[in-house]
């Protein structure tokens, strides 16, 4: 018979068995909130010490030239620091901050003046300043109760195995609780007042993880909230890249029009021209030769005006104008390569721009469909969600798309899905994959729900 194995995990659903309030004291996470309290106070004191002397000299240098330079120093020096602090709560507390908003100067302006500039004028130049001053009272309170709390919890729970040098080096029996200069008083030196002794340091060593992590608590509040970057400005920064990203993406979209203008239908309408020019010339000495050019020409206008229509598709379908979302995906889909099943439930029609990014965000999947996924079949789903316009997009094809701008979207050679997750994004969408190797390829998009 084989003999069962204590172990602190359930080997069927992996589940600790110990409790929580005895396993606390020992995960790695105590002893990590626990080491960043103990940095609090030298850290604290270089930034406060730093603040307070590089904030008075640059005051009182006001009336020369050299207040301004002294100031600025300060706050860039605090910025160093808030950098540092940001990467010790994310080494000990697990909190990643982003870093705050770059310094931007006034109409692209460069060189000292510019940036000194920037540093009085961001927010967060002075956020980090004021946590210089308020994070040090916190720093010596934090430290003096984490280290109390520990020190005084492990050494109850451990006397039995250190009380033996009081009376081999102090002549006294044991810990002293309390008593006066004449050496009256109370120590633990029994059998039972060790047991209490440890039975009290088991109930703070219990304790400790929970007062640590609450002072803990309060250090993650002001990093977060005072060395990270600001709401306002997370967002203006946010709008800024995705302007650029609307900018580019309207750029490409010209560029593109561009090209199948003067290699479509701009090149065969100039062969056009030049073959009713030769017709013309033709039509007296040789009208049935000029009949033929004529008939070719007219095949050539029809081909024109095929490619014209295409194009005019790619920018804004007539169908998607005139009838609305549903008919127009059943075009889309009707032309790719694989059987693809549309539903449409939308009471309303949304604003026209998310329409046209609907429409075109689903042209460009089932397009990589027909080309990439290697699928049987499809499905494309649109629905309304509360404020939200739902797309999503599967096949059951072999899988392996990724959103990396260098693979494709649906196995090697296909187009990227980055710059359409980037699209989205330019307004608020979202921009979801989820395609295992060997399929099947979910991909959901989320856009903002806006009224005609």
């Amino acid at each position: 018979m084989e003999k069962d194995t204590m172990t602190p995990y359930d080997t069927d659903d992996r589940r600790p068995r110990l409790p929580l309030a005895v396993r606390a004291p020992l995960q790695a996470r105590a002893w990590r909130e626990f080491l960043y309290l103990v940095l609090n106070l030298p850290v604290g004191i270089v930034f406060f010490v730093y603040a307070v002397v590089m904030l008075s000299l640059g005051v009182g240098l006001l009336i020369t030239f050299l207040g301004v330079p002294v100031l600025a120093a300060a706050l860039a020096g605090c910025r160093a620091l808030g950098a540092l602090e940001r990467t010790r709560a994310r080494a000990l507390l697990d909190l990643d901050v982003a870093d705050p908003e770059p310094l931007r100067s006034r109409e692209g302006r460069t060189g000292l003046l510019a940036w000194v500039g920037a540093l009085f004028r961001s927010g967060s130049s002075w956020r980090h300043l004021l946590y210089g001053f308020l994070h040090f009272p916190w720093a010596v309170f934090s430290f003096a109760v984490s280290v109390t709390v520990m020190f005084n919890a492990w050494a109850l729970f451990t006397y039995p195995l250190w009380q033996w040098i009081f009376p081999a080096h102090f002549g006294q029996d044991g810990l002293q609780v309390y008593g006066d200069e004449h050496g009256n008083g109370w120590y633990l030196d029994t059998p039972l007042e060790q047991l209490l002794a440890v039975a009290l340091g088991a109930v703070l060593v219990m304790a400790s993880p929970w007062i640590i992590r609450g002072l803990a608590c309060v250090d993650r509040v002001m990093v977060s909230g005072l060395l990270g970057p600001s709401k306002l400005a997370s967002r203006v920064w946010e709008l800024e890249s995705d302007r650029g990203v609307v900018v580019d993406t309207a750029a490409a979209d010209l560029r593109r029009i561009e090209r199948d203008l003067h290699d479509g239908a701009q090149a065969r309408l100039v062969s056009l021209a030049m073959d009713l020019g030769l017709a013309k010339e033709k039509l007296r000495e040789d009208p049935e030769a000029a009949a033929r050019m004529v008939g070719e020409a007219h095949g050539e206008v029809k081909l024109a005006l095929q490619e014209l229509r295409d194009l005019a598709r790619g920018i804004h379908p007539a169908i998607l104008t005139d009838r609305g979302l549903g008919p127009a995906l059943s075009s889309v889909a009707s032309r790719c390569t694989v059987p693809v099943a549309v539903t449409v439930d939308l009471p309303v029609r949304p604003a026209p721009a998310i329409e046209g990014i609907a429409y075109f965000t689903v042209s460009e999947l089932l397009q990589n469909i027909s080309k990439h996924a290697g699928a049987r079949t499809a499905n494309v789903d649109v629905w309304r969600a509360d404020d939200r316009l739902l797309i999503q997009v599967r096949d059951d094809g072999h899988g392996g798309a990724t959103l990396t701008a260098s693979d494709s979207a649906f196995g090697a050679g296909g187009s990227g899905l980055a710059g359409l997750a980037e699209r989205l994004g330019s307004v608020d969408g979202l921009f979801v994959l989820d395609s295992p190797e060997g399929g099947p390829t979910t991909i959901t998009a989320e856009l903002p729900w806006r009224n005609r």
